[in-house]
């Protein structure tokens, strides 16, 4: 850059006497670019951006195509799943400005959906009115009137899984058969219907079961034991009885993702922030993960971008991790 002076770069003399070199050789790739398309396959209009290639890997939800990594939402809202004094930081930073500007970075670095409840509806729709592109993954616990699905649908979802926690409860109580009534209304509705659920026999059960299921949102550790299930695995349970990580749970998810044919999308893959505070933990989680889930898997991670910039450094993970899908 030191040889050449301020009129070199606006597109002046070149140091050999010849006007405008830069901006012709701009013209010239200009020219050459319908060549590069034809070339490509693809229509005579097609420009640049329409040859370029995602910025992360792809995997299919229905008719969709979704990066591998998905914007999840507990952060925005303030729900850490490590304490209340963290739960309070989150909600002081994520003010709607900016969590719009969290899924503006997310969107830059290749992240294209955004997987949250649909009390976040509205904040998405002021997402894709002002320019933003990301589809919009719902969980929800099922109203006698449909009416937080309709609102969904208006809202331009690609889908709604119903919610993990009301999940694995009637999964316990012996009443996992009300989840299928949720995903036929879901269905119904035009959207694509999936489960969510923290516990793999879930996952099996549903399979045995032949339903019809686009999708399963599946949390690799099993963290709301009961203290009667933590004192038969551990020989007591922790007071006061909270969420425990259990670093033998995640194989155990992934047996179940493996067995299905359906798309899974794994989250919690940092046991709720436990392992983030060393890299190596960090790349060590994304890895086991993106190994062990099927290629048209996908994962979901809460992004925290107070102290650094986690949407690229995620994104860069991934695609170190999770190329092939």
């Amino acid at each position: 850059m030191s040889e050449l002076n301020e009129t070199d770069l606006r597109g002046g003399n070149d140091r050999d006497g010849r006007r405008n070199r830069p901006r012709r050789d701009f013209l010239k790739t200009v020219g050459a670019m319908p060549a590069i398309v034809a070339a490509a396959g693809l229509p005579a209009t097609a420009t640049a951006a329409a040859v370029e290639e995602p910025k992360l890997p792809q995997v299919r939800l229905g008719p969709h195509s979704i990066s591998r990594l998905i914007c999840g939402t507990n952060p925005f809202n303030g729900g850490s799943h490590l304490s209340t004094f963290v739960n309070r930081q989150m909600k002081e930073y994520f003010t709607p400005e900016q969590i719009l500007k969290t899924l503006r970075r997310c969107q830059e670095v290749g992240i294209n959906c955004w997987q949250a409840g649909g009390g976040n509806v509205e904040l998405y729709r002021r997402f894709i009115d002002q320019g933003g592109k990301m589809h919009f993954l719902s969980i929800e616990a099922q109203k006698a009137d449909g009416a937080n699905i309709r609102r969904l649908v208006e809202a331009g979802a690609i889908g709604v899984a119903h919610h993990g926690e009301v999940t694995d409860s009637l999964y316990k109580s012996g009443q996992i058969d009300k989840v299928h009534d949720f995903l036929k209304e879901v269905r119904d509705a035009g959207l694509l219907a999936g489960v969510s659920t923290h516990i793999p026999a879930v996952v099996d059960t549903i399979e045995s079961k032949g339903w019809d299921v686009d999708f399963y949102m599946t949390c690799v550790y099993e963290r709301h034991r009961s203290a009667a299930a933590l004192e038969e695995l551990l020989g007591q349970a922790p007071i006061p009885l909270g969420e425990v990580y259990l670093p033998k749970d995640p194989p155990r998810m992934f047996k179940a993702i493996r067995a299905t044919k359906r798309p899974c999308l794994a989250f919690k893959i940092l046991a709720a922030g436990r392992l983030s505070d060393r890299r190596r933990w960090v790349e060590d989680a994304f890895r086991q993960t993106l190994e062990s889930i099927k290629p048209s898997d996908a994962i979901i991670v809460g992004i925290y971008d107070r102290y650094s910039d986690q949407p690229a450094d995620n994104a860069a993970l991934v695609r170190r991790f999770g190329v092939g899908g």
